[in-house]
């Protein structure tokens, strides 16, 4: 059989991505350029957007229903790391010229899986043809409540520092999807993939930590380049424990072949748990919640006064501390 054809535009648009609309009626059916965003009074709107790029952000050979749904859910994780309830999603996508019917028909079950799951729906966006490579963006639309929003700018000296569910899953995913990790057995290896391509956002939790928490961010760069942003914003110093981060099971039987590993943990990226910062009173709370969602909530530190992170057992677990996260550009 030949590859099947993706047709003009329109054709695209009307049969892979207005069904996706269904149910917000400010998206007009997708034939607009741009969508009506009604919101209840006492709500303000909360906007996120994050681009990936083949070969930076995934692998091209990526199955394209994972691509889909791994930019859904980095952006939901935007959202709930301001404590922010989704509304709407706006995709703009630049697929190479050689794209196929096959290859589009599963990204589009991959975003139609999200956006039902999440109960948010595809509200817009743009679509073009390049030599590559393939590009998207995606914005998240989402709301919170008027009197309050969770920021990075929150954090007070005395504040336990608290991550939720388990670090060191997604790099150590990429590693597994880069053909990696091959001494792993297949259990932890499919459970190490899973969580890099499919990234959990923790709506409900950040939704639940508004009236909480302090300060809070997502774990995308990597959970020390992550704090980081956080005592900058706050003008506010950390210090953490590396022997009190979570880890999975997966990530723990990597740890016992290499236990010099834990600096990757720290580092690396593409985990998106919430990392935030709330009062050590409110910790009989956090964990209540996390019980009731399914979800763990581990203290890892405390914000200090002054500037700077402290690892302060590093030496101690001889870890080496160089590359506190990603950065672009560098």
């Amino acid at each position: 059989m030949g590859k099947k054809g993706i047709g003009d535009e329109f054709e695209l648009i009307a049969k892979y991505f207005a069904p996706l609309a269904k149910g917000a009626p400010g998206a007009l059916g997708l034939t607009d350029d741009a969508a009506i965003v009604d919101l209840p009074p006492g709500e303000r709107l909360v906007v996120a957007v994050d681009a990936l790029v083949a070969g930076v952000h995934f692998l091209a050979g990526d199955p394209p229903g994972d691509i889909a749904r791994k930019i859904v859910r980095v952006n939901l994780s935007d959202l709930a790391a301001m404590g922010a309830r989704p509304v709407g999603l706006l995709l703009s996508a630049v697929f190479p010229e050689d794209m196929t019917g096959d290859w589009l028909e599963g990204f589009a079950q991959g975003l139609k899986s999200d956006v039902e799951e999440f109960a948010v729906p595809l509200m817009g966006g743009d679509m073009v043809s390049s030599p590559g490579p393939l590009t998207l963006s995606l914005t998240a639309l989402g709301a919170v409540p008027a009197a309050g929003a969770l920021t990075r700018a929150g954090a007070c000296p005395g504040d336990g520092i608290y991550v939720t569910g388990t670090i060191g899953d997604g790099v150590l995913g990429l590693e597994v999807a880069r053909g990696g990790l091959k001494n792993l057995a297949p259990g932890p290896r499919h459970a190490l993939l899973k969580r890099y391509r499919k990234p959990e956002p923790r709506l409900a939790f950040g939704a639940r930590l508004v009236d909480i928490g302090h300060a809070a961010i997502d774990v995308s760069d990597g959970l020390l380049a992550d704090l980081e942003h956080i005592c900058a914003c706050s003008g506010v110093g950390a210090r953490i424990a590396a022997g009190k981060v979570p880890v999975s099971p997966a990530a723990e039987s990597v740890l016992e072949l290499d236990p010099g590993r834990l600096s990757d943990f720290l580092g690396g990226g593409d985990d998106y748990e919430l990392l935030f910062t709330a009062s050590p009173e409110s910790e009989t709370d956090l964990h209540a919640i996390g019980e009731e969602l399914g979800l763990g909530v581990t203290r890892i530190g405390v914000i200090t006064e002054g500037s700077g992170l402290e690892v302060e057992d590093a030496e101690d677990l001889d870890l080496s501390l160089e590359r506190l996260g990603f950065k672009h550009f560098q």
